[in-house]
């Protein structure tokens, strides 16, 4: 009879080993739980929500009656959406280069263990914890015609200073301008960061084999740092689609609606002329377009990196 329990008790301990080898993994599991909450609640019905409302004729009270793909033609149809796709990308054009080439010069010039360096890289930082509302202000300060700090520049050698936020040709060039001094703290903490974990002993090496300065940045760090700049403009093509507020805060989408982006688009849609159905769809065009770029340039930059 002693074998049969010893049998029971090994296969018995054998199942309490696997409960508690999986227990842990379960336990686990509730500590994320509440992070995947916000997420499904804040992000993933969210998403599918706004699909299903493009299909619908629907306003703020009610959501309306399907409509299949007619808010889509309706969007392609209205040379406003059209022109403010124009203006998304032209945006994204200005202030994503100069977002990454500025932030690597900047990083490459701050990567030093001295005082002045770290104060320059505090100043450099401080205008991205600015809020929206006071960088727009500033700027629209600065531009201000015949007042503002520009004007006032211009005049000491007896010119008169561009209407950046009058001028439709220059219009979008001082909403970029602006943007770029409002986000480029992000970029070089990121070339910051990844500067700094490059080993020294490389560059030892290097001034051993009478490198020179330009050798040592086109052979050692710009291929150290290619994740990086991947990275970096990646996810600034994923802001810079989604410019809003410095374009109604500077501009109104004017002159002749040549500064309105897409989500100002939306915006004025959904919400100001209560076309919510209109509006859900013009927000799920701006999502492939954010994806698709996004994917596009990791693609192609990530196989010029391989190559």
């Amino acid at each position: 009879m002693a074998e049969p329990r010893t049998a029971g008790t090994a296969t018995a301990r054998s199942r309490r080993k696997s409960v508690d080898i999986y227990a842990p993994q379960w336990r686990n599991f509730l500590f994320v739980a509440p992070y995947l909450t916000i997420f499904a609640t804040l992000l993933v019905f969210p998403l599918f929500w706004g699909i299903w409302l493009s299909f619908h004729k629907a306003d703020t009270f009610s959501s309306g009656r399907f409509v299949g793909l007619d808010n889509y033609f309706r969007l392609f149809r209205d040379p406003i959406f059209m022109q403010s796709i124009w203006n998304t990308f032209y945006f994204v054009f200005l202030t994503v280069p100069a977002l990454a080439l500025i932030g690597l010069f900047l990083a490459l010039c701050l990567n030093r263990r001295t005082r002045s360096a770290a104060v320059l890289r505090a100043l450099f930082f401080s205008s991205s914890v600015l809020s929206v509302t006071i960088v727009t202000l500033i700027w629209r300060i600065v531009f201000i015609p015949d007042l503002g700090l520009l004007s006032m520049v211009y005049g000491l050698f007896g010119a008169q200073a561009p209407a950046f936020l009058a001028d439709p040709h220059l219009a979008m060039i001082g909403i970029a301008i602006a943007t770029v001094w409002w986000c480029i703290g992000l970029p070089m903490m990121l070339f910051l960061s990844a500067l700094q974990q490059i080993p020294q002993d490389i560059y030892e090496a290097a001034a051993l084999d009478n490198a020179n300065r330009w050798q040592t940045l086109w052979s050692i760090t710009l291929p150290s740092i290619k994740r990086t700049f991947i990275l970096v403009i990646i996810i600034q093509i994923v802001l810079q689609f989604q410019l809003f507020g410095q374009a109604w805060l500077m501009t109104r989408g004017g002159p002749n609606n040549l500064t309105k982006p897409i989500v100002l688009y939306i915006y004025n849609t959904a919400f100001q002329r209560w076309d919510i159905g209109l509006g859900a769809a013009a927000s799920e065009i701006l999502f492939l377009l954010i994806l698709i770029a996004a994917m596009a340039q990791y693609l192609v930059t990530r196989r010029k990196a391989d190559a």
